[in-house]
């Protein structure tokens, strides 16, 4: 245990600090090609930030690779993948990429890690069930890469958002993996990213003087589901479930702007401003309380997952269900699946 714990504080350091150091760097290259996000009225920010923070964890992710990873055909899919998917983010980081183009990157890396590196979801089990997908296991898989991917994305609303549950995610895991002594490549890659992303946290919390931009959320989402895939096959996790719980937030907002956005008649591309985060700003919380408020939620939910698939799976139902009814009641007082007030208008001119 000893050395495992050794080795785990050896990757998480030198790779903090090596992001630490060089995202100074990348604030200065990222205002040099003119990579900056400029405020607007779905903008929280109020003046022009450098983005390209994404590149700093991504060159801190090939760092601790190539210090403590081993060369394997399943990490070659995972450079090849990664490396679409950063020049992809830099490029729309530079210069707004249209929606369409942005997926055809996100899906190449997808199908690289599907095909190439041969991670397939054929089954997935939970709370005692089994469902075997058969020849849907590719689509099946391929739908989770994006989904964790676009999850992500979509909730890189705040400073320190996104880096923050990422950082969550990675701890989790590795907490799992560490307490059953085992160090494959998913957990080598879960420290790695964890001193990366918690090394561009000194940067990015509150108040922030760099954004990841997409070079760094759809990086953190990806990677986020080859360590999920890994730990599936390596058996760190029994579960699929148990990854997508510790994400429940970005999750459950990515969901809630689908349903919102169909609901209205937009395209579920179409940005606005009415995920949870934003809900929360709306209640007078600064982004530092709205941003800790979320973390606090999402540590609540790994720790449930922690309890459920370690110690005890009756605690863990509890734990999950006593925080599905704080969600539920979340979605009933505020408008971030439709707008009530908007609702109660329409029908008081119907009924006049």
């Amino acid at each position: 245990m000893n050395d495992i714990l050794s080795r785990v504080l050896q990757m998480v350091i030198l790779t903090f600090i090596f992001v630490v150091s060089i995202i100074p760097v990348i604030k200065k290259i990222a205002e040099h090609v003119g990579a900056l996000d400029i405020p607007n009225e779905r903008k929280v920010h109020t003046k022009p930030m450098p983005r390209l923070g994404g590149l700093g964890i991504y060159l801190g992710f090939l760092l601790g690779y190539m210090v403590f990873g081993e060369p394997s055909a399943i990490m070659n899919s995972v450079l090849i993948g990664s490396f679409i998917i950063v020049i992809t983010g830099v490029m729309d980081d530079i210069k707004p990429l249209k929606a369409s183009i942005k997926f055809i990157g996100q899906l190449i890396a997808a199908l690289i890690i599907v095909f190439y590196g041969n991670l397939v979801i054929h089954e997935l089990t939970a709370f005692g069930l089994t469902l075997s997908f058969g020849i849907l296991a590719y689509p099946v898989t391929l739908f989770f890469i994006l989904g964790c991917i676009n999850c992500i994305n979509l909730i890189d609303g705040l400073d320190g958002l996104a880096a923050g549950i990422s950082s969550i995610y990675f701890l989790t895991i590795g907490i799992i993996a560490v307490i059953q002594q085992k160090l494959g490549l998913d957990c080598v890659l879960t420290f790695v990213m964890l001193g990366s992303t918690l090394g561009f946290l000194v940067h990015n919390f509150n108040p922030a003087s760099i954004f990841m931009g997409d070079s760094g959320s759809m990086f953190l989402g990806f990677i986020i589901s080859v360590i999920a895939l890994l730990g599936f096959k390596n058996v760190t996790m029994t579960s699929l479930i148990i990854p997508l719980l510790i994400l429940a937030i970005p999750i459950l907002d990515t969901v809630f702007a689908i349903i919102r956005r169909l609901i209205k008649g937009e395209s579920i591309s179409k940005p606005d401003k009415f995920h949870i985060h934003h809900q929360l700003l709306k209640r007078n919380f600064s982004q530092r309380s709205t941003v800790l408020i979320i973390y606090l939620i999402n540590l609540l939910f790994a720790f449930a997952s922690i309890v459920y698939f370690l110690k005890d799976r009756t605690l863990g139902y509890i734990i999950y269900f006593i925080l599905l009814a704080i969600v539920l009641t979340f979605v009933f007082t505020t408008n971030v699946v439709y707008e009530h007030k908007g609702r109660l208008k329409k029908l008081f001119k119907k009924n006049k």
